[in-house]
């Protein structure tokens, strides 16, 4: 299988539900808490839960591709700035082609800002990196919804499992 097939769809898919989840906060009518709020002390809020959700989908496409990637330094402080990012990400994502992937064996060195730098093969940043990072930010916007009481359950999570359903109640 190839990096693009790993990353690129599944990034769209659960930015997707992202987008679907922002919606959810801006009807609960307390977006301006809820973009504050956070699941412990020493955690990012949900503001920055999106942004690191959205730059660690466009970074690693751009870490694999070398197409550029500008992931703003702010956090967005209301749902429609953060949708307008998740729908700017999904806008650099739809572009990226096969072709433009690097080879699965190709060396990427990541250096965090920390001072810790990590020597890998491309295979292993998605595997090991790039895709654990995406979903720890992606479940911890969803945790710290569920926490502050936006009604949301497992349908909200996966609602693009709604296309495999071929019997039993609907999801939602």
């Amino acid at each position: 299988m190839q990096l693009h097939d790993l990353t690129v769809p599944v990034y769209i898919q659960m930015l997707g539900t992202l987008s679907g989840l922002v919606v959810k906060a801006a009807d609960s009518g307390n977006a301006e808490a809820l973009f504050a709020a956070r699941l412990a002390p020493d955690m990012f809020p949900l503001a920055t839960q999106i942004r690191f959700t959205c730059g660690q989908a466009g970074e690693a496409v751009q870490r694999l591709t070398g197409k550029a990637f500008t992931a703003p330094a702010e956090d967005d402080a209301t749902p429609s700035a953060a949708k307008a990012r998740i729908a700017a990400t999904l806008a650099y994502l739809e572009q990226a082609t096969p072709d433009d992937f690097a080879d699965p064996e190709l060396p990427v060195e990541l250096a965090l800002p920390n001072g810790m730098t990590f020597g890998m093969t491309a295979e292993q940043y998605v595997r090991d990196w790039a895709m654990p990072q995406f979903y720890f930010h992606l479940v911890s916007a969803y945790a710290i919804l569920r926490q502050q009481g936006v009604p949301i359950g497992k349908a909200d999570y996966v609602p693009y499992m709604a296309r495999y359903l071929v019997s039993g109640p609907a999801l939602g």
